[in-house]
């Protein structure tokens, strides 16, 4: 069974890239594209990994984060906060909201990818 994995991004040209990419490590993607379909999304499909972009629509990625990590039935979920504004502190403020981890874009598909398998549970990778 491959992995399943919500990639939550509102730009088109990046779903697509990430979804080439994962589709052909086999992973399953699950795309939405704002923050407010988020946590609807992860409840319905209970993916094993999140990739959450921070600049979102509607509701921002810390936002959605935040919400999913505080239910008890999804805070198991690893999120993978990625963003292009990477600042400093950045780091601390994903933490604070519960992801697991962060990258900032542009990122190298391999960097991406050892970051999901080793968040990914051992059955799953």
């Amino acid at each position: 069974m491959s992995a399943r994995i919500l990639h939550v991004e509102d730009n088109s040209a990046n779903r697509m890239i990430v979804r080439d990419l994962l589709e052909f490590e086999g992973f399953e993607v699950i795309e939405v594209m704002d923050g407010e379909e988020a946590l609807p999304a992860t409840e319905r499909e209970r993916p094993d990994l999140i990739l959450m972009d921070i600049q979102l629509p509607r509701i921002s990625g810390f936002e959605a984060s935040r919400r999913i990590k505080s239910r008890e039935d999804l805070r198991h979920i690893p999120i993978i906060a990625v963003t292009s504004f990477a600042l400093s502190g950045d780091d601390q403020k994903v933490a604070a909201v519960g992801c697991d981890a962060y990258i900032a874009k542009p990122y190298r598909p391999r960097e991406l990818l050892q970051l999901i398998k080793k968040l990914l549970p051992s059955d799953q990778r």
